[in-house]
């Protein structure tokens, strides 16, 4: 095994992903040098998929119900919005030369909507400021000290004055986010909440005839209501798919925390789908029970109501056939129609990640049982839906870890 001299001011930051090249912008920015560590070829690997289908960066909406996003930890989270908002990120693009614009959902994009030009922009302004950069470089905790760190070349020691961990959560593990980290934190007396699939899908036990005929059909122009944590009906309009095994989207990942945990607690989870959000109860009913003459029940729906495809197997799939008949309740199912999710789908599929290292383990970024280490980014215990919230709070906490090292560093210069 092989040891790296030890430099002074030296942060090592281990993640390559937005929170750790945000942390290391940050501490290069402050003097110091700065290791990166990446257990990957290449660095920002998931921020690449993310901006496969359009780069949404960030949000335009006003900062109160930006932070509302974040639910429980909306105060926590606050802090690292408090030194980066979604202004200052799209200001922070604009300095690498890149244009944004908003959409018409409010999210925002670079003008090229792609995020590899952003992501060589970021690489070549971090090497231009010293940041150093080691690939397939695995974080394996420490020995007397120092880091333990697998390369190609066998295991070496890494001395640092300062270590800011950025491991991600545990989605997309062919990524980089393997949630390999938790153990080793754990055996360090570090409190880490259970990884979790967030933005995630959920399983349904469709009927072989359903997941043969609709897998893959997308249901647009449909609303979801659901019980939350307190017992009232919450409700969301959108679009998500019928898959081969449940139901995912975007309509599905923005509620899928709360239905997640109402599966932890119950065992199963309700929702009730509107596949009519247009229209309201009485003018459904109204059509349902007009006469129909000697045109079947099928084509009577999509003649007057437009239900057919999709809509129409959920409604044999979810409703007995004497429901199905009964013009009240099949009035009913059509705004109301009952689905029950059994289970999240595996963490490794879902978007993002929910647990981790939680809050009341730190003290600013920095945690209480090790130092002198720092964490940031998708490996501490939040979520926030999809829509530019995840990537803004992962730049928000990189800098917040870095800012914290730096006053860290600071303090052990002067009890020097």
């Amino acid at each position: 095994m092989s040891q790296q001299s030890r430099h002074p001011q030296r942060v090592a930051v281990i993640g390559g992903g937005p929170a750790g090249l945000m942390a290391a912008e940050t501490l290069a920015a402050g003097g110091v040098q700065v290791d990166v560590y990446d257990a990957m070829p290449s660095v920002g690997r998931k921020f690449l998929l993310a901006g496969k289908g359009g780069m949404n960066i960030t949000h335009s909406e006003p900062l109160a119900a930006f932070r509302a996003r974040y639910g429980a930890r909306e105060r926590e989270v606050a802090r690292w919005l408090d030194g980066f908002d979604p202004q200052a990120v799209r200001d922070w693009i604009h300095g690498l030369g890149i244009d944004t614009f908003v959409g018409s959902s409010g999210r925002v994009f670079p003008l090229e909507m792609k995020a590899a030009p952003l992501l060589r922009a970021w690489l070549h302004r971090l090497r231009e400021a010293g940041v150093r950069f080691h690939q397939r470089h695995r974080w394996l905790g420490w020995q007397d000290g120092r880091l333990r760190i697998a390369t190609p070349d066998g295991e070496i020691l890494v001395a640092a004055s300062a270590t800011i961990l950025a491991l991600g959560g545990a989605s997309w593990a062919r990524l980089g986010s393997d949630g390999a980290w938790t153990p080793l934190l754990a055996e360090h007396g570090v409190d880490v909440a259970p990884l979790q699939p967030s933005n995630c899908g959920f399983d349904v036990d469709w009927s072989a005839h359903m997941r043969e005929k609709f897998a893959g059909s997308p249901l647009t122009t449909v609303a979801i209501a659901w019980q939350d944590s307190q017992g009232a009906m919450q409700r969301r309009q959108g679009q998500f798919v019928v898959t081969a095994t449940g139901v995912e989207g975007s309509l599905i990942y923005a509620i899928s925390a709360p239905l997640r945990d109402r599966i932890a607690h119950d065992g199963s989870a309700t929702i009730w789908l509107d596949l009519l959000p247009d229209l309201d109860a009485h003018r459904v009913l109204e059509e349902v029970t007009r006469p129909r003459g000697s045109r079947s029940l099928s084509s009577h729906l999509q003649g007057r109501l437009g239900i057919k495809g999709v809509k129409a197997g959920l409604l044999h799939e979810c409703l007995s056939k004497e429901d199905y008949n009964d013009p009240d309740k099949l009035a009913q199912a059509l705004k109301a129609l009952p689905l029950e999710l059994q289970r999240p789908r595996p963490i490794d599929e879902a978007i993002s990640s929910a647990g981790g290292v939680r809050f009341e383990a730190l003290e600013g970024s920095m945690l209480r049982a090790l130092p002198g280490v720092f964490v940031a980014g998708e490996m501490v215990d939040w979520e926030a839906p999809t829509g530019g919230y995840l990537l803004t709070a992962c730049f928000g906490s990189g800098r917040a870890a870095g800012r914290d090292a730096l006053a860290w560093l600071d303090g052990s210069i002067l009890r020097k």
